[in-house]
Order: C-alpha cells, then sequence, then structure tokens
C-alpha cells in the first residue's frame, strides 16, 4: 500500500535535499497533493531504492556515499528506553491494522452468507461471479504477494531511528535523531526557536506539545508549574521525542526578535587562512551560549589592566551550533585603517583559553526564512565570512532553491577558503560557485554584478552582498541598471 510522506520525511529517507524533490515536482515529474507525496510515486522516480543501494547521505563535514542500510547502522542510537517505546508504538499501529483487516474479513463472510440466502432468488452465474469477485478481493486484502514497499519499509525503519517534529504555525518539520534534545534538533535544522541557556535553568525554551510524547533525558531546575504541565507544556532543551510530535514553538522571524547579549566566552584557537586572514575560534559556556541569525555581526571586547581593544566582526559559522563562534579576521580593516583587535591577533596575543566579551548580535544581513527564491551570494575579500554562516544556515535549513556564489578577491589572498566551496559544490546538487579576481573593490564590483546577470536570471532571486562599500555600491548599482529589483537586494558593507 503506497503511503503519504511529507518532503522532508522523503528527502530524509532518499538522502536528497528537499530541493532535489522540489525541482522534480516542479518538472511535473513526481505529483504532489497538499505537500505531500506517495511512497509509490517515489519508487518509480527513483527504481534503483534499495535498502542497501540507495542515494548518497550528503554532509557537508563528511562528503561521501552511503548505504541505507549502512546510515541506519551509522546512526546513534537513541537509549534503550526510548527505542523500546518507539518500537512498543509501532507495534500498536499494526496491531490495529490486524484488527481492521479482521473487522474486514467478518465483513466479507457475512456478505458471503447473505449471497448463498439470495440464491434463490437471483441467477445463479451471477452469484458464481460476485462470489469469486468477493475472494479474490479477500485473498487480495489478506494475502497479497506483490513485494514490499521499499521506502515504506525504509520509513517503519527511519521511525524507530528519528523522530519527525512539526512545528506550529510555521508549519516547518526537523527530525529528532539519537539522544539529542528537541531543541538541539531544532537548531541543527537551521530552525531560530526561542530558548536562554539551553541547560534546563531559564525557561525560555518553554514549549508546547500539541501531539505525541517526550521524555525527559536531561536534568532541570526551572518548575513548570501544573497548569502548564496540564496543557502539555515542556522544556524543549531537557527533552527528547520517543514519537512524531507537533508542537507550538516560539521562532524569531527578524533579528528584532533577537535579544541583545554579554557573553564571556573563551579562545578555543587561533589559526591562519591565508597570509593576511585568520581564524578565531570562541566557545561560549554550556550554560551561556550565543543566539543569532546568520550573517550577523558581533562585537569582540578585550579588558584588562594594559588594555582594553574591541572589534566588530561577521560570524563565519552556523547558527546551529552556538556555543562555536567562528571569525574571519583581516590584518587590516576594509578601508586600509589599522584594526587594533586584529593587529593584537596577528602578534600572537590570544591564547587557548584566554577570555573574550561578546556583545549583541547586531545586523539584518540574514535570509529571507519566507522566501522560495533561488539564492545568490555576491561577497569580496572577508565578506566570505558572513556568506558562510548564510550558506552553512541554508543547508541546515533544507531551503528550497539552488543557491549561487560569487566570491570576488582583491588581493592575492583573497579567495581563502576556497577548498570550502569546492566542497560545498560536490556535496550539493543545489550549489555553485565562480571565484573572480579584480584589481579594487570597485572593478571587483562591476565584474562580479556582470557574472551574475550573465549567468543567472535575475527573475525570482534574492541577492546578498557583502564587502566594503565601494564593492556593495558597484554591484547594487549595475544589478539594479540590468533589471534587477531594488527588493531583490540584501546589502552589508564591511
Amino acid at each position: 500500500m503506497s503511503l503519504p510522506l511529507t518532503l522532508s520525511r522523503a528527502a530524509q529517507l532518499l538522502g536528497v535535499t528537499r530541493a532535489v524533490l522540489q525541482k522534480h515536482i516542479a518538472a511535473g515529474e513526481l505529483p504532489s497533493h497538499d505537500g505531500m507525496v506517495t511512497t509509490e510515486d517515489l519508487q518509480h522516480l527513483f527504481p534503483d531504492v534499495r535498502l542497501e543501494d540507495s542515494g548518497a547521505f550528503e554532509r557537508i563535514t563528511q562528503i561521501k556515499e552511503q548505504a541505507f542500510g549502512r546510515r541506519i547502522r551509522e546512526r546513534v542510537l537513541p537509549n534503550q528506553e526510548i527505542l523500546a517505546q518507539r518500537l512498543a508504538a509501532q507495534s500498536e499501529e499494526y496491531e490495529e491494522v490486524r484488527r481492521t483487516l479482521a473487522h474486514y474479513h467478518d465483513l466479507i463472510e457475512a456478505m458471503r452468507e447473505k449471497i448463498e440466502q439470495m440464491a434463490g432468488a437471483s441467477p445463479s452465474e451471477q452469484l458464481a461471479v460476485l462470489a469469486r469477485f468477493l475472494d479474490d478481493g479477500l485473498a487480495s486484502v489478506l494475502g497479497n504477494e506483490e513485494p514490499p514497499d521499499t521506502i515504506a519499509v525504509m520509513d517503519d525503519m527511519l521511525r524507530v531511528m528519528s523522530a519527525n517534529v512539526k512545528v506550529k504555525p510555521s508549519g516547518h518539520e526537523f527530525h529528532v535523531e539519537g539522544n539529542e534534545t528537541v531543541l538541539e534538533a531544532a537548531l541543527r535544522a537551521g530552525l531560530a526557536p526561542s530558548y536562554g541557556c539551553g541547560n534546563g535553568n531559564c525557561g525560555l525554551c518553554k514549549a508546547r506539545v500539541v501531539a505525541g510524547h517526550t521524555k525527559q533525558i536531561r536534568n532541570t531546575d526551572y518548575p513548570l508549574s501544573a497548569s502548564e504541565r496540564a496543557q502539555g507544556y515542556t522544556l524543549l532543551c531537557s527533552h527528547t521525542a520517543v514519537s512524531d510530535l507537533v508542537v507550538e514553538m516560539l521562532e524569531a522571524k527578524s533579528p528584532d526578535d533577537i535579544p541583545q547579549q554579554e557573553i564571556v566566552a573563551k579562545v578555543k584557537g587561533v589559526s591562519s587562512l591565508a597570509a593576511d586572514t585568520m581564524l578565531l575560534h570562541l566557545q561560549t559556556p554550556r550554560t551561556n551560549r550565543l543566539r543569532f541569525l546568520a550573517g550577523q555581526r558581533i562585537t569582540l571586547n578585550v579588558t584588562g589592566s594594559t588594555a582594553n581593544f574591541r572589534g566588530e566582526y561577521a560570524i563565519a559559522s552556523c547558527p546551529c551550533d552556538d556555543r562555536n563562534l567562528l571569525f574571519h579576521i583581516c590584518r587590516d580593516n576594509s578601508d586600509g585603517e589599522r584594526d587594533e583587535f586584529a593587529a593584537r591577533l596577528f602578534a600572537g596575543a590570544f591564547k587557548p583559553g584566554d577570555l573574550v566579551s561578546l556583545f549583541g548580535p547586531f545586523g539584518d544581513f540574514v535570509l529571507k526564512k519566507e522566501s522560495c527564491n533561488d539564492l545568490v551570494f555576491v561577497a569580496c575579500d572577508s565578506g566570505f565570512a558572513p556568506v558562510k554562516s548564510l550558506i552553512e544556515h541554508a543547508v541546515a535549513s533544507d531551503l528550497p532553491g539552488m543557491q549561487r556564489l560569487v566570491w570576488a578577491a582583491t588581493r592575492p589572498d583573497g579567495h581563502y577558503l576556497e577548498n570550502q566551496c569546492r566542497a560545498w559544490a560536490d556535496a550539493l546538487e543545489t550549489f555553485s560557485y565562480a571565484l573572480i579576481d579584480a584589481a579594487d573593490p570597485a572593478a571587483a564590483g562591476v565584474e562580479a554584478a556582470r557574472h551574475v546577470l550573465a549567468e543567472c536570471d535575475p527573475a525570482h532571486r534574492d541577492i546578498y552582498i557583502v564587502g566594503p562599500g565601494g564593492f556593495v555600491d558597484a554591484v547594487a548599482r549595475a544589478l539594479q541598471a540590468g533589471g534587477v529589483a531594488e527588493q531583490q537586494l540584501v546589502v552589508e558593507v564591511l
């Protein structure tokens, strides 16, 4: 029997992105009804799907093809109790199906008796045909020997390994895997839920479970009232999903929904990305994580008895890892002025374990989460930092549409993470990129805009432009002269 699946679940089963399935739907190759697809249609579109040789399971950090069976074996299993409860729930579903079929059998037998009673009043040949029809129908229901629906079997297996969560009112979906909490799974999937400490103390991640069952797996000191418990409220940071869930959850829709925070983080590491670009890795405390949107900036400040210096930099990491914050820091500002914070960093003043104060986040260079347009990112030099955060967040969120990066460099080491671009292009069917070299930001902007207009149909695209002021101005002017509407542009000057 063909089963309906959401696009999110179908993509998880097949090891492809949701955008790939949406391309097939748009091309008329995959029927879709109310956002659902059937296992039968998926089987027709992907006829080679097997339990041991399905398609690629894409991960940015581990780019390789994995068979479905191998993916199952390599998953982190939920704990024994959660696993047992999920298996018990599936057993109850199958028992209900068995009871339904038994009732159907009784109904068929009653109809057969009725037909036999009518034998004297109706032509015998008609009765024989009707009886054979019922026999065949009953055999087809209770004795079906057709091969099993492979994708449906895979779905059954995955439902034991992970739980699906639907969010109200946004309609977003994500999967809870292994022993992660609902909050951890939501962040990993690129969502922006309301939360604070992530440690069971502040209560900001409190949400109402409309359907399904959860289980507490982390300690918490925040007391829910009896009334809240009766209404189904739970702390997402301390509970996992036992079954598929429907959750009413607050989500940040814009930078205005993210509160300003002050956090003291530790230096986790400092390494060189290129001759004039350093990677600074900061780690926040477990009990005080930074909540931010991809593409935003933060102020870094060091205060001591002999020094007090600060700098504002774009976060180059994904919000899905809220403790580990990455920054691409250039030796000098884009306008050529001395950056004291950067100068100290390049002089070796920062060691693992040193404390750095964080203030923010700031800025509205963020994704239009409700947009279904393709994404075009146009960056110059270290403008790649916020773009990296945006791309990783778009991948985690499994946003629909294609992603195109045009990265311009005005110095020899301007493409300091070209290998990351290659990795994305190898792993993601929906991502492509182009590298441009130019003498100065203005010339880089003109060339980048020319490339965008030549390679991309500007219609139905959101274009994100970031870099020095001269670069951003040149790109924006050239794109608008080429017919791109101003509302399609999101700009950020570094």
